[in-house]
This record gives C-alpha cells, structure tokens and sequence, in this order.
C-alpha cells in the first residue's frame, strides 16, 4: 500500500436459499427475477436483502446477465438495472454490485487503495470469452491496479459435479487453461474456479479466495443443474461509505 493511502474496507455477502417470500421451487429466498418466480415474492426478497445489508434498495447495482464478456461502470444514477452486461464495476461509495448464479462462478473482485470494486457472473461461456479481463480492464479504467486487488471466487458447481462433452471441455480449456478436469465418475468435466483462478493469478490479481461450497453438493444454495427451475443466490460487495 502507498505511503499515508488509508485503506477503505470492502463488504462481501453470498446469500443462501433460506429466509425468503418465494414459493417452490424458489424457495425461498430467491433473487432472479427472471427465473419464473413471482415478482411480487422477488421485490420482497431484495427488499429484505438491502435491509439486511443495511443499504438502501437503490443502493443495490443489478444487471441482465446474458453470460457474456461485457463490464459496465456504474455510479449510482441509472435509472434501472445494467443490461447486457455480466460485470458491474464501481468506484462510488455505498452502491453494491451484484452477481446473481445457481452454478455459474460469482466473482468478487475489489481493490482496496483506489476504492474499486467489481461483481463478475463468470459461466462457461462468459468465462470461456473472457468477462474476467474485460472486468480487471474496467477495474483499471477507474484507478485499480491487479496487485492491490483481492478476488473471492464464490461457491459455484464443482469440477466433479460439471460433466461437459469432451470437445466442450478441451475448448474451454484452450481458452481458460486449468479448466478440464474429470468428473466423479471419470468423464469429461470442467473446474471453472480451477481455471478463473489461474486466470486471476496470471493478470497479478494479489490475493485470491476461493469459497468451497458446490452449488450442486449443497442444499442451501440454488443450483440450476440439481433442479430446474430454479431460484438465483447473490454475491453482492461494496464499499463501505
């Protein structure tokens, strides 16, 4: 750290399935609202997230996640959620960014000096297409730098439970190495943590964190693969005003 630059403290929160309005197969404490669920059960959801978190509810940052490679910068004034994109990047004090899975990685990335953070949905695809470069370059747009950054891979499906065809897994490892790996049963399978973690330690990213759970293995989170449909957990972090 710079010489007299105080740190601001970065939050971190993943939600679980307990606690909510939502009826099955939602229940119940489910956050996509675009999954099926009632809309009504949704908005008191993240009513109660932003409580809990004690943020106001348009302090809360969402985004239409369409497992892509597009970052957006956000400060606050949008009129509604960031579409189109599976990165939210923010310098502004206060206003959480989120990612909302039920397999897919959720990324937590933040750079305590310049006061940046960043709430990544990396899937198969979007990771596979690089939506963890495009959010580090946005990240350094606003004053980041990968060394001071701290990452938190959150819980996603394990590379035991993610059996993919062959040719799948060799694509994505040609351009996520680390990736391919065997299934519990011995087929092909991908580790997307595996292979963003290699990912996150090759653009310098300082410190790396990886939560353990599998969404599969663990019945308090939502998992799209173990039951379809299904409700959406979030990673959510911010910096604290």
């Amino acid at each position: 750290m710079s010489e007299g630059i105080a740190a601001l403290r970065i939050r971190r929160v993943v939600t679980t399935r307990a606690g909510g309005a939502s009826k099955p197969p939602f229940d119940s404490f489910n956050l996509g609202g675009h999954v099926g669920d009632d809309p009504k059960a949704v908005a008191a959801n993240r009513d109660r997230l932003a409580t809990e978190l004690g943020l106001r509810p348009d302090r809360l940052a969402w985004m239409e996640q369409i497992h892509g490679r597009t970052a957006t910068i956000v400060d606050g004034t949008e009129p509604g959620q960031a579409e189109a994109t599976d990165a939210l990047v923010t310098a502004r004090r206060g206003l959480a960014v989120i990612a909302l899975v039920a397999d897919c990685v959720p990324v937590l990335l933040g750079d305590p000096e310049a006061g940046v953070v960043a709430a990544v949905h990396a899937g198969r695809v979007g990771a596979r297409a690089g939506v963890i470069p495009s959010a580090l370059k946005a990240m350094v747009s606003l004053g980041a730098e990968p060394g001071r950054m701290e990452a938190l891979l959150g819980p996603a499906v394990c590379g035991q439970c993610y059996e993919v065809p062959p040719e799948m897994a060799a694509d994505v490892e040609k351009h996520l190495p680390g990736s391919a790996c065997d299934s519990r049963t011995g087929t092909s399978a991908l580790d997307l943590k595996a292979g963003l973690w290699g990912q996150l330690a090759d653009y310098g990213v300082g410190k790396i964190g990886v939560d353990p759970r599998c969404t599969v293995e663990d019945t308090t989170l939502f998992s799209h693969r173990r039951q379809a449909p299904t409700g959406r957990i979030a990673a959510i972090t911010w910096i604290e005003e």
